[in-house]
């Protein structure tokens, strides 16, 4: 099955999104240039080491649960293939994000310069550690599952910011938003219910 920028966009709008700058953002980016398979369907893609791509309606509402203005100074923790940091690309002003797979990290980062997306800065490691050198952030993105965010993501958010992360044991999660004020990180409502794969790392549901 295939779907063009139209249908990803109409997937979007059945899923609840109605952030006009999301659905812009799904029309701009070819995700079929991101994936090993040649698809750019509403549906999660296998991408290798039993990750794979969020599918894009999903990766819709969580974005637009960050309410993005283009200002934004963006951590997204699960680079993956890169597809929703490109749209992050096109929703923030500039994206620090973090991939555990070193060959994944290399791949998002040749197809992101191929499309002549510069506004990111591709890092491998752990990503339950955030990424200190470039905090504080105004936004900060899970695309995996644990049971709470990881401490180092709050200390790295700033206040009035948000912080999206799906939460559960992997398999099953309801994805929340969180924003942070001066007393630490609050739970302010679930966006949808998704299955993701762990978060892992030093904080996350698996170090291994």
């Amino acid at each position: 099955m295939r779907a063009g920028p139209r249908e990803l966009v109409d997937a979007a709008r059945r899923a609840g999104v109605t952030d006009e700058r999301v659905l812009t953002a799904l029309r701009a980016v070819p995700r079929a240039e991101f994936l090993p398979e040649s698809t750019d369907a509403d549906v999660p893609v296998s991408i290798g080491h039993g990750q794979v791509s969020t599918q894009p309606s999903l990766s819709a509402q969580m974005l637009a649960g960050l309410a993005l203005t283009g200002t934004e100074h963006v951590l997204e923790i699960g680079t993956g293939c890169g597809y929703q940091t490109a749209l992050l690309a096109h929703l923030a002003a500039d994206v620090v994000t973090v991939e555990w797979w070193a060959e994944f990290a290399a791949r998002a980062q040749r197809d992101l310069a191929r499309l002549g997306i510069t506004n990111v800065i591709v890092q491998t490691g752990d990503g339950t550690l955030g990424a200190p050198a470039h905090a504080p952030f105004d936004a900060v993105l899970v695309s995996a599952a644990a049971q709470h965010v990881p401490e180092p993501l709050v200390r790295q958010l700033r206040v009035g910011g948000r912080l999206v992360q799906p939460i559960g044991p992997g398999g099953q999660e309801e994805v929340v938003l969180f924003s942070r004020d001066e007393h630490g990180l609050h739970r302010r409502g679930v966006l949808t219910e998704a299955r993701f794969v762990r978060l892992r790392g030093r904080h996350g549901a698996t170090s291994s």
